[in-house]
């Protein structure tokens, strides 16, 4: 057994003998820290990430939680991951990635993300949603660096589908249906947490890119090596327009993500419904 493996199995022993469900769900939800979406269910159980071993960072600063939860109003049952391991924090690349084969060995089989991002297409704007059906990485790692354990995934892994198109189509075919105003974007990863440079904002967009974020990437990387389906949204917080940036606050940043959380609220409920 890898020790990638042996991790994997330690995190699953002890999430497993405390989950209150029969049957693991094929849906997880993996998130920044306390989104409103969140309010759509009703938490069974928690876990601390803290508390689940092994403990992938020095500092043992594990913030974050495992929940065990029920989308509200139905009987769809949900593992929320309400905050996620990024690579910024300081764990290294397969750290970043570690919750996703642990879901995977659950039995869930698809994910969705939510990231808080910056829009880099003047054609965006603070407070909106956007779909993420491609990403470029420039975080200058890979989750998949190293030994390949054969038994979570295939040493190359095909990325022609990372955002998988069936899923991408469902929820647009939604969203449209809802007169639900979106993005469809592509996701640019980074290492962050510095804010971004003028020049690095042209660069960004003339690459291709429209939003940009720090979390998503490895994770999707993981989850298209363990060969699960993913959909993405980012919640847009800040404009990263070159030559038309403007410093911002914290505060104003949070008001702004709040803002696009308030109105994807209005669908996620539906999405989360249909996947």
């Amino acid at each position: 057994m890898t020790e990638q493996k042996k991790y994997i199995k330690e995190s699953l022993n002890y999430i497993l003998t405390r989950s209150p469900f029969k049957k693991n769900p094929s849906l997880a939800v993996i998130s920044y820290k306390n989104p409103l979406m969140l309010n759509d269910f009703t938490v069974k159980r928690k876990l601390n990430f803290i508390d689940i071993p092994p403990h992938l960072k020095n500092d043992l600063k594990e913030e974050g939680e495992f929940l065990f939860a029920e989308l509200k109003g139905t009987n769809k049952e949900v593992i929320f991951l309400n905050g996620r391991h990024s690579f910024y924090e300081g764990y290294s690349m397969r750290g970043a990635a570690h919750p996703v084969y642990v879901l995977k060995e659950m039995g869930v089989k698809t994910l969705l993300f939510i990231d808080e991002v910056g829009f880099l297409n003047p054609r965006f704007s603070i407070g909106g949603v956007s779909l993420i059906y491609d990403h470029i990485n420039l975080m200058g790692d890979n989750p998949l660096i190293g030994e390949n354990d054969v038994t979570l995934g295939t040493r190359f892994p095909d990325m022609s589908n990372a955002y998988d198109s069936g899923l991408y189509n469902k929820v647009e075919n939604l969203l449209i249906e809802k007169k639900f105003k979106f993005y469809p974007s592509i996701y640019l990863g980074i290492t962050g947490p510095e804010s971004e440079t003028e020049a690095e904002c042209r660069f960004y967009r003339d690459i291709g890119s429209d939003v940009l974020g720090y979390s998503v990437v490895p994770e999707n990387l993981a989850a298209v090596h363990a060969g699960m389906k993913c959909i993405a949204f980012g919640m847009i917080s800040r404009e990263l327009v070159a030559d038309r940036l403007k410093e911002i606050t914290e505060g104003e940043q949070f008001k702004s993500r709040i803002k696009a959380e308030k109105y994807f609220g209005i669908v996620f409920k539906d999405i989360v419904s249909i996947l």
